[in-house]
């Protein structure tokens, strides 16, 4: 990695750490759940689109390029660590939870309210195929 993409690195880690910080990452601490009715939203979306150019631009600081939670600003993260993407906690998770956690955030995850639904049910088909190759 050059030294610009080390101190991009620690800019986002150390932006990270103030924002769950003023978000309130420590109340973050309890298991994330989605609301009841989050479980049964139906993904409409078939396809992953974009998702892996955002993911790429947007998630793998926090995330990892395998969706794994290691990625390089992770480790700066105070709890919750970013989700494992691959993991059977969430492959256990409906679409909608996702969907849900996404679009809402929690913690030093920000919302992505701003990116279109369609591209948020993709991001969750994105998830999904990381699962697979697991």
């Amino acid at each position: 990695m050059s030294v610009f993409g080390k101190s991009v690195t620690a800019v986002v880690a150390g932006v990270a750490l103030v924002v769950a910080v003023g978000l309130g990452a420590a109340s973050a601490q309890e298991p994330w759940v989605a609301p009841p009715e989050a479980k049964n939203l139906k993904n409409p979306v078939k396809g992953i689109g974009n998702a892996k150019t955002i993911v790429e631009t947007n998630c793998v600081t926090c995330h990892g390029p395998g969706g794994k939670g290691d990625g390089p600003a992770a480790a700066a993260l105070p709890p919750p660590k970013p989700a494992d993407w691959t993991s059977d906690k969430v492959a256990k998770e409906t679409d909608g939870e996702i969907f849900w956690k996404i679009t809402n955030g929690r913690g030093a995850m920000p919302p992505w309210k701003h990116l279109p639904e369609k591209e948020r049910w993709e991001l969750v088909n994105y998830i999904r195929t990381l699962q697979k190759k697991k």
